[in-house]
């Protein structure tokens, strides 16, 4: 199973998954800790919380897999969100609140 595999078999089995730098509890980088407190923010319970300095195959195969070269990157039901920066722009219009509703991730 190559490494795009396991990644696409992450995004498409899980509602919420955020590959970012060290862990919810204990973020490593401030964006990752800004996109955990904007889920929170949501009221989203249940992230699949992915720490790429763990695994240096997810971490490079993650940028390649969504074409995006930085972390944190968030994706919901299997489609690529976006990082940091998008999360909070999302989550400021309440776009981020409204896509999260729409999935079944946090109620109304």
């Amino acid at each position: 199973m190559s490494i795009q595999d396991v990644i696409r078999d992450q995004v498409t089995t899980n509602d919420v998954v955020l590959y970012m730098k060290g862990s919810p509890q204990f973020p490593q980088c401030g964006f990752s800790s800004a996109a955990v407190q904007i889920l929170k923010a949501c009221g989203v319970k249940e992230v699949m919380a992915v720490n790429v300095l763990a695994d240096d195959e997810i971490r490079q195969g993650i940028k390649a897999f969504s074409n995006w070269p930085t972390i944190p990157q968030l994706y919901i039901k299997g489609e690529f969100v976006g990082g940091s920066d998008i999360m909070r722009e999302m989550y400021q219009s309440g776009e981020l609140l409204q896509m999260l509703r729409e999935a079944g991730v946090v109620g109304h």
